[in-house]
C-alpha cells in the first residue's frame, strides 16, 4: 500500500525500456503520486497476482480491421514489456489513406493535413475493431482526414500501464513519420470507443513532454494528441458514478485507491488538456453517461474547448450509429462530429454530410 499523502518520484519511460522521471502527478495536492509511479510499484509487487488473475472471457470482437492499406509495426525490434513474438504481444498501427491518396474510397472531402488515430473498444480484453475502428477509419478516410486503428496489448497477458505505452508511441509514431504521410503535426488527434475512449482520455491529460535527445527518432516527439473524440468513453472511478467493476482487467483485483485516482482521466484535466468531442447515450448501462458529463465539466473547469452530446436512447456500443433498429436519432452524431473538426480546421469545411 501507498501511504497517505506521500510523494513518490519512481523513474519509467512511457512505452521505452529506458527510464526518466514523469513530473505528471495523480490525485489533490494533498496526495500527489507520479501518475506512472503506481504503475511501476504495481509490475514489481503485484507480478504473481497478475498471473493469478482469471482469464476474462472472450468477446465478440474482429480479429483485425478491414480494407487497410498497410500494417506499421510500432516497436521493430520488439515492444517494451513483450511477453512474446505472437500477433497479440506485437502492437501495430493499421493505415487508411485519406481520399485522392491512390485509395478509392467514395472521397467527401479534401485532405487537410490531419490524421486521427482510432482505439477501438472490448473492455481491454479484445477489440471491436471493425465496428470501433475500421468503419471510422473509413469514413475519416473518405473526409480527407488520414487514419490508423490501433491494436493496442489486452488483458489478461498485459496490464497497466501497457495499453497507455502502445498508445503513446501510436502518436509518437504517426507525428514523427508526419512528412511521409503528408500530416501537419499540429493535427493529430485520438478518437476512442469504451474502453479505447478511457485510453484516449488518459492521452489527452497527459503532459506535453518529450525527449529531444532520446537515441530512438520516434521517441524525440509528443504523445500528446491534438484533439480527442470520445465515444462512450469511460472516464472516471468516482464512486458517485454508478458502474460494475473496476476496471480489473486493466488494473487486476482489488486495486488501491491510489490506483482508481490513477485510472480517472477526470481527475487529472489541465488546461493543457486535449479539446474534445463527447458522444454518449443516456440509455448506456455499461459506461453511465454521468462519466460524460464529469469529463466535460472538467474540461470546462479548466478552460478547455469540449462538445458533448448525450442522446436519450442507445445502448453501450453504438458505433457511429448508423442503421440501429429504433435508434433512428443517433445517426445524426458523425454529422456533428464533422462539425466540430471542421470548426477546428481538421477536416476540409467543403466535405459533403454523410
Amino acid at each position: 500500500m501507498i501511504a497517505s499523502g506521500c510523494c513518490l518520484r519512481t523513474k519509467i519511460r512511457l512505452g521505452e525500456r529506458k527510464t526518466r522521471t514523469r513530473l505528471r502527478y495523480a490525485g489533490s495536492a494533498m496526495n500527489r503520486i507520479p501518475l506512472l509511479s503506481v504503475a511501476l510499484l504495481w509490475f514489481l509487487t503485484a507480478a504473481q497476482a497478475q498471473n493469478r488473475v482469471p482469464v476474462p472471457a472472450r468477446g465478440t470482437g474482429s480479429p483485425l480491421p478491414t480494407a487497410f492499406a498497410r500494417v506499421i509495426v510500432l516497436w521493430p525490434e520488439g515492444a517494451p514489456l513483450a511477453k512474446g513474438s505472437a500477433s497479440r504481444d506485437v502492437p501495430k498501427l493499421y493505415y487508411y489513406p485519406p481520399a485522392g491518396a491512390g485509395v478509392s474510397y467514395p472521397a467527401a472531402g479534401a485532405a487537410v493535413g490531419s490524421a486521427v488515430i482510432v482505439l477501438p473498444g472490448g473492455g481491454y480484453k479484445y477489440l471491436e475493431t471493425d465496428k470501433e475502428g475500421a468503419r471510422e477509419a473509413k469514413w475519416l478516410a473518405a473526409h480527407g482526414v488520414a487514419a490508423f486503428v490501433l491494436q493496442y496489448r489486452l488483458s489478461p497477458a498485459y496490464r497497466f500501464p501497457v495499453p497507455m505505452m502502445d498508445g503513446a508511441r501510436a502518436v509518437r509514431w504517426v507525428r514523427s513519420h508526419s512528412a511521409e504521410f503528408a500530416i501537419d503535426q499540429r493535427k493529430i488527434g485520438v478518437w476512442g470507443f469504451s474502453a479505447g475512449g478511457h485510453l484516449a482520455a488518459t492521452l489527452a491529460t497527459e503532459p506535453d513532454e518529450r525527449d529531444r535527445k532520446n537515441p530512438d527518432p520516434v521517441e524525440r516527439v509528443s504523445a500528446h494528441p491534438d484533439f480527442a473524440i470520445f465515444s462512450y468513453a469511460r472516464f472516471s472511478m468516482d464512486a458517485s458514478i454508478p458502474r460494475t467493476g473496476n476496471m480489473e482487467s486493466l488494473v487486476g483485483d482489488n486495486p488501491t485507491p491510489e490506483m482508481l485516482d490513477t485510472i480517472s482521466p477526470a481527475r487529472h484535466v489541465t488546461r493543457e488538456t486535449s479539446p474534445s468531442f463527447i458522444y454518449s447515450t443516456t440509455g448506456d448501462q455499461t459506461v453511465n453517461s454521468l462519466n460524460a458529463t464529469a469529463y466535460y465539466d472538467a474540461l470546462k473547469r479548466a478552460g478547455v474547448p469540449a462538445e458533448l452530446h448525450i442522446f436519450e436512447l442507445g445502448p453501450h456500443g453504438t458505433g457511429m450509429g448508423q442503421g440501429l433498429k429504433g435508434l433512428a436519432e443517433l445517426e445524426v452524431w458523425p454529422a456533428l462530429l464533422q462539425h466540430w473538426m471542421q470548426l477546428h480546421g481538421w477536416m476540409a469545411a467543403n466535405a459533403p454530410e454523410r
